[in-house]
């Protein structure tokens, strides 16, 4: 299948890794791009890929009027969207007007407004549109799925996710960091910093895992970095149906942390351990004692979990299989998260941010249009 980009031009981080993710498996290739709002560094950036120059574009605008003239095998069959988060609704709007379908990095956008209008546009013109959450990729993370949905751990009592990064425990911004640059700018990144950047596949992990729904929320955020516009550090308290608590604890400011990641599920009969440091493990303790270390590649693990797998056991795959395993579901065309799941995520930004304002619990029950 022939795809395209926009974003992802020169000194971005992961637009390649989105390039590399789809073109992993064979089933899709890169052909056509607006890799930047300079229309030079877009075609330097084509260049680099080897792309036709007739291909790519300076505005993302151009390119998705382009699909409407071209013959159907000119076409691209999906587009990939990399940009600021303040741009992933007009482009992914753009391109599900031309008949497009989309795949769109996290959050999906910077209101639940503009969520919302981007799941009755999806579901009105009958396209396929996916949204990032890479860690839903991984081999143990869907086997965790598997175990905490089929009833294995009991009810689930406890929810608890830890996402913690460094790369901004200082001010990078003020140096011209690109990334650091518009991630802590409000008119680029939108209302939520940390949150929106991390906190968002926490939740969505919270969720995904254990087809449980957010009741409540009352969150505390700080900005550490001085003269920083949006928090760099946050911490939830979570009630979820059926009675479930917990936490999630979510920085960027933590000198020295890397992509510290770790989801926790207690059960009434078993919990779960998982940490992105040691991505291929799951841990599984039971009231007896009893501890299971379940592997990727490893016996005994559900059809979702061993079909993630690309190599034997013993030979480690992580963040990039991980992601074309999101890809590899959407080209099938099930298993993804879609357009809903990423609504879901900016409502929880949303409920967050305005118990953190209030200072007090706050409903952050949400059902998006179309799921």
């Amino acid at each position: 299948m022939r795809f395209g980009m926009v974003g992802g031009g020169p000194g971005a981080f992961i637009g390649d890794v989105h390039r590399r993710a789809a073109e992993l498996d064979g089933q899709a290739r890169l052909v056509s791009g607006a890799f930047s709002s300079g229309p030079e560094a877009s075609r330097a950036k084509g260049r680099e890929l080897g792309l036709d120059p007739a291909l790519v574009f300076g505005d993302y605008r151009d390119m998705a009027a382009a699909q409407n003239s071209w013959e159907a095998d000119q076409r691209i069959d999906f587009v990939v969207v990399v940009t600021p988060n303040h741009l992933h609704y007009p482009v992914a709007r753009a391109f599900l007007e031309a008949g497009v379908d989309v795949v769109c990095d996290k959050p999906l956008t910077t209101s639940v407004e503009h969520a919302e209008a981007l799941c009755r546009l999806t579901a009105d013109r009958g396209r396929r549109f996916a949204v990032t959450y890479t860690y839903t990729g991984y081999s143990m993370l869907r086997e965790a799925r598997h175990l905490a949905r089929s009833g294995a751990l009991g009810k689930i009592r406890r929810i608890q996710v830890e996402y913690f990064q460094g790369w901004l425990a200082r001010d990078l911004e003020s140096t011209g960091h690109r990334q650091a640059s518009w991630r802590t700018d409000p008119a680029r990144s939108g209302p939520a910093g940390a949150l929106g950047d991390i906190g968002t596949h926490g939740f969505n992990l919270a969720h995904w895992t254990t087809g449980l729904d957010l009741a409540e929320v009352v969150c505390d955020t700080a900005t550490f970095v001085e003269g920083r516009s949006l928090e760099d550090d946050a911490s939830v308290l979570w009630r979820w149906e059926g009675g479930a608590r917990g936490a999630l604890s979510v920085s960027q400011s933590a000198a020295g942390a890397e992509n510290d990641l770790a989801l926790t599920l207690m059960g009434s009969e078993a919990s779960l351990w998982w940490r992105h440091t040691d991505p291929e493990s799951l841990v599984m303790r039971d009231h007896g004692g009893r501890t299971r270390v379940l592997r990727r590649g490893g016996a005994g693990l559900s059809p979702r979990a061993a079909g993630a797998g690309r190599l034997p056991a013993g030979h480690p795959e992580g963040f990039t299989e991980a992601m074309a395993n999101i890809y590899r579901d959407f080209l099938a065309g099930t298993g993804y998260p879609t357009v809903q799941d990423g609504a879901r995520g900016v409502a929880f930004v949303d409920s967050v941010l305005a118990s953190a304002r209030s200072g007090r619990w706050t409903d952050a029950s949400y059902s998006p249009p179309g799921g």
